[in-house]
């Protein structure tokens, strides 16, 4: 279609999916499953509308939101998954996941690392770790945006693949994480059985502590989407781009990395084998995105690189 990239199918096909396997398979677990349906259509349509809109009369605020507007959704598609992780299996995975944790390393490392070291000042880094995700994904965004676009759309095309892999995973295979506990759900598995998690009273104080709870307040209560972590599988990802694009900012891009893969763990958000679900996940599909998006969009997009703009 005229004025489609790689992306927008991406992102109308991701949204197509979900929509019609909500259709089919919604049963009892999605009660509002019509109004599902139609705000995935209504969704792409207006995709489509910007991608038209953007094509017939191109201005600089059309342009920066057909090229961004993958990335206000993935929020709202994410989201979504904790309303579709009951469709397909109907309780949660996590015993599975805890049984394998310590089958690997003989203990619950997402409850354990914190108690090893109860320091506000090392959660608080952490925390800040953690939350460094959020703002990754726009900045090296926004980096290559400026700096060359072609290697901004390879960018956001292979970040929007990995993350939509994620989300579709999360429906098939619903995974709380260690903080679900926090809800008072006990989170059994034959070797091992653990309880609420406990976060030491000095910790709550944190700023970043209490940033991150609001956000989880929002985002995660009462769903399942941790295993594969994709905050460390986007967070790899990213970081392939900017040691492939951005030079300068490679080795603090990579400590913030490192550190964002620690504290999944030492806050409780995953398991340790999420984490290298994560790593694995980042290793398959950015790889074999870029491969896809240099096959597929890169001719067009050294077209337009030479076009006119308004």
């Amino acid at each position: 279609m005229r004025g489609y990239r790689l992306i927008d199918y991406l992102t109308q096909g991701y949204i197509a999916l979900v929509g019609a396997l909500i259709l089919l398979f919604h049963g009892a677990a999605l009660p509002q499953w019509p109004f599902y349906v139609a705000g995935h259509a209504a969704l792409i349509g207006a995709i489509y509308v910007l991608i038209r809109q953007d094509e017939q009369h191109p201005n600089r605020f059309l342009s920066l939101l057909r090229a961004f507007y993958p990335m206000i959704l993935y929020g709202f598609l994410y989201n979504e998954t904790h309303a579709l992780d009951k469709m397909f299996y109907p309780g949660y995975l996590d015993g599975y996941f805890i049984d394998l944790d310590q089958r690997l390393f003989g203990t619950q490392l997402s409850r354990t690392l914190m108690q090893t070291f109860p320091y506000v000042w090392v959660s608080e880094v952490f925390y800040l770790s953690y939350f460094s995700y959020y703002v990754m994904v726009l900045l090296v965004g926004l980096a290559l945006y400026l700096q060359d676009k072609r290697r901004f759309f390879q960018y956001i095309t292979v970040v929007s693949f990995v993350f939509y892999v994620c989300y579709l995973t999360y429906a098939f295979l619903p995974v709380q994480g260690p903080n679900s506990a926090d809800d008072g759900i006990a989170l059994s598995g034959q070797l091992a059985s653990v309880g609420p998690r406990a976060v030491p009273e000095a910790m709550r104080s944190g700023p970043f502590y209490r940033l991150m709870l609001k956000i989880y307040d929002m985002s995660e209560r009462g769903g399942g989407a941790a295993f594969p972590s994709s905050h460390v599988a986007v967070a790899l990802t990213t970081l392939w781009f900017t040691w492939s694009y951005l030079k300068k900012a490679r080795l603090v891009h990579m400590a913030a990395v490192i550190m964002l893969c620690l504290s999944t763990v030492y806050c409780g958000y995953h398991y340790a084998v999420d984490v290298f679900g994560g790593l694995v996940t980042a290793a398959v599909l950015a790889p074999l995105g870029v491969i896809v998006h240099r096959k597929w969009d890169s001719p067009a997009e050294a077209v337009a690189e030479t076009a006119p703009t308004a």
